[in-house]
């Protein structure tokens, strides 16, 4: 078979890149390659529905296989590649066989950062990437259990409510000074935090861990100042790394993940990356490097990536767009509001509140919002809008609730 477009990393990014690639005109060969034994499929609900559904839940997919057969792409599933040659330009997979490329995506995401005090083999410590992995937490997730969950970022604090739904006791510790220290301003953590402490999950901030060991068939979690909890399961959500291993041993350039140019390039002109797994400089905060975890991010960086693969040379323009459903709330946070000087708060009705973040000089370089359902959605993705353009409104219009966003973006 002659060379292709091929693509290591058969989720959310690389399905959406082999997409794209189809949706761009190409009619060459393309290869997409898992090594998990599921199709593509989103992991958001990972840590939401699979969890709390009441019937046995099924991967949602990106793409089912009807879809990739009409397509004409390869989809090879439960398959590592294992190398990567840049002179001959080959993938080398774990079953021995090698695939040329013209051109590689590598979309290998991201994996849960391992806690070195938790035991790796015993049953009762659970990590959270793979539709697998859900299934299992799943089984821990019943009313009379003890789920103890280690860190209160996002993955963590939705673990949380997902157990709580399901009926199983929680506790959050954490050890920075609050939750979500990560890109949401402490207004919004203290409004996500009431709304933990109201389904009754403990939270311990400012506590770190001393120990855990499996005590019979229960966990024994020692913190550092002595306290002792006992419980069924630890849940560990400390953060994740990038995968970057393949792009490692093929001398790729690395930089917080495998670093490529504005239009996803790597150090090999016939290498991208995109996704979690990549690092990359975003023009509308001075060229900052950055590297995102979102689903919204690989979908747009997996079509982009496509396009380049095709001789686009288009660079990165979207805004970083985050969300979150913690019981019945949801935070969104537009942009990055590191290195803002003024914030301004937008009161929306019942609960409901936008922070707007600028910048020394007036632009709105983000937008962090929180309210039941979709209060926030909309203005969101306005204020999204006004980042990408470099906007400059007031902070009256900001504050004003009846001056609407999107008068702004004319001005």
């Amino acid at each position: 078979m002659s060379a292709g477009m091929v693509i290591v990393g058969a989720g959310e990014c690389g399905a959406r890149a082999a997409f794209a690639l189809r949706e761009n005109g190409y009619d060459g060969p393309v290869t997409l390659i898992g090594d998990e034994p599921h199709h593509p499929y989103e992991r958001p609900p990972l840590s939401k529905d699979v969890l709390t559904a009441d019937e046995p839940p099924a991967p949602k997919w990106v793409g089912l296989p009807e879809r990739f057969a009409a397509l004409k792409i390869d989809c090879i599933t439960g398959m590592a590649a294992l190398a990567i040659d840049r002179q001959a330009k080959t993938v080398r997979l774990a079953g021995g066989s090698s695939i040329s490329y013209e051109k590689l995506l590598i979309a290998t995401g991201a994996m849960p950062r391992r806690l070195s005090l938790a035991p790796e083999a015993s049953g009762r410590i659970a990590y959270l990437r793979s539709f697998a992995d859900a299934q299992r937490l799943r089984d821990h997730l019943r009313p009379g259990n003890h789920i103890v969950v280690i860190g209160g970022g996002f993955i963590g604090l939705e673990l949380a409510a997902s157990a709580r739904k399901r009926g199983a006791a929680v506790t959050v510790i954490e050890a920075q000074p609050r939750i979500l220290m990560r890109g949401v301003p402490e207004e919004i953590a203290e409004v996500v935090a009431d709304r933990h402490r109201a389904e009754d999950v403990r939270l311990f901030c400012g506590r770190g861990l001393q120990e855990i060991s499996e005590q019979g068939r229960r966990l024994l979690v020692r913190l550092a100042d002595g306290e002792k909890i006992e419980a069924d399961c630890a849940l560990i959500g400390v953060g994740a790394q990038p995968v970057t291993t393949l792009a490692e041993s093929a001398g790729l350039a690395l930089d917080n993940g495998i670093a490529v140019d504005a239009t996803l390039k790597t150090s090999d002109p016939d290498i991208h990356a995109a996704g979690d797994c990549c690092s990359f400089p975003l023009a509308i905060y001075g060229g900052r490097r950055v590297r995102l975890e979102s689903w919204r991010n690989a979908q747009d960086q997996g079509t982009l990536a496509a396009r380049n693969m095709l001789g686009a040379d288009e660079p990165i323009s979207a805004v970083p767009w985050f969300w979150s459903d913690q019981h019945d709330l949801t935070l969104q946070v537009a942009g990055l509001a590191e290195g803002a000087a003024n914030v301004v708060r937008r009161d929306l009705g019942e609960g409901a509140f936008i922070l707007f973040h600028l910048a020394a000089d007036g632009r709105l370089i983000a937008a962090s919002g929180i309210g039941r359902g979709n209060a926030v959605a909309k203005d969101i993705r306005l204020a999204e809008m006004l980042i990408a353009k470099g906007a400059r409104p007031l902070p009256d219009q900001l504050a004003t609730p009846d001056v609407r966003l999107k008068t702004l973006l004319a001005a």
